[in-house]
């Protein structure tokens, strides 16, 4: 026999299916039922980012349950947790009872939302590809579960504060930038991710703006082949040999120039309101690198 127990990724063994069939049936359908006639009361978040954006719009009282990393506001490590981001045990959704889960459009397999679909839960996909975007998120989120008051002043917050930052760095020389979200393999963004629209925003151009996937994978050797001055990095605290890596690689003008900056990977790669403080870590790094002189090591 299969055990029904633990984290369970797309395929669901047939005695845990009599079970979610089972609590569907018995209680939760009604529920989400009466979710669609008004606000949600019972919410499930599946990335770290959406959670964060949920307490924004002043609907962290209402997440249930969410995915591992889903750590800010502190509430959220309180949270009971249903898997990860490429992993969702059904059980434990069913026996939560949300009348609304929200899913990252992107990040989140398809399969995983098209299984919760056909368990019958109402799943909402967002895709945060700008800051504008991310302001029209916590609106949606407000109007959702109710607390559109709270989420409107958090979007105009988020896109003042984004605009200031425009403001401050329009005109600044422009810097070629690659942007590195992962080194193994080597991840970047595309222009259509909003950290592309940030660089933009702080007066650089990202080398690999016209990649066709969000956040495709690419050598080294395309890397030199597009000659960034700046060499942007995804980093956590502590993570201070990141840039070791690149040294060997002396014909990249930001390795021979020094011009290798970290920056926090929880304020720029989660799409909440915090993304504004990675920014600003963004326009301060490509400000740093207009006044290093050539072949200073900064890393």
């Amino acid at each position: 026999m299969r055990h029904c127990g633990g984290l369970t990724a797309i395929a669901v063994p047939g005695c845990l299916q009599r079970f979610l069939a089972a609590i569907v049936v018995a209680g939760w359908l009604q529920a989400a039922a009466a979710g669609l006639n008004g606000p949600v009361e019972r919410i499930v978040s599946l990335s770290p980012h959406l959670t964060e954006l949920a307490y924004a719009a002043g609907a962290g009282d209402k997440l249930v349950g969410t995915v591992e990393y889903s750590d800010f506001p502190s509430e959220a490590g309180r949270l009971p947790r249903i898997g990860d981001a490429f992993r969702i045990d059904y059980e434990r959704v069913a026996l939560l009872e949300p009348d609304l889960v929200l899913a990252w459009g992107s990040g989140t397999p398809a399969e995983i939302i098209a299984k919760l679909r056909a368990l019958g839960f109402r799943v909402v996909e967002l895709e945060p590809g700008s800051i504008e975007s991310i302001a029209a998120e916590l609106r949606q989120i407000g109007t959702l579960a109710g607390t559109s008051d709270i989420a409107e002043r958090s979007a105009l917050l988020l896109l003042s504060r984004s605009i200031e930052l425009q403001r401050r760095y329009a005109g600044k020389e422009p810097r070629r930038v690659f942007f590195q979200i992962s080194a193994e393999p080597l991840y970047t963004v595309s222009g259509s991710h909003v950290i592309s629209e940030i660089i933009e925003d702080c007066g650089g151009i990202n080398v690999f703006a016209a990649a066709a996937n969000i956040a495709p994978a690419v050598s080294k050797e395309a890397i030199v082949a597009a000659k960034p001055d700046v060499i942007l990095a995804a980093t956590s605290p502590g993570d201070d040999d990141w840039a070791d890596v690149w040294r060997s690689w002396q014909q990249i003008p930001a390795v021979r120039d020094g011009h290798l900056f970290g920056i926090d990977r929880d304020l720029i790669s989660r799409s909440g309101p915090r993304i504004v403080d990675g920014a600003l870590q963004v326009c301060e790094a490509l400000e740093k690198s207009r006044a290093l002189p050539d072949k200073q090591v900064n890393y």
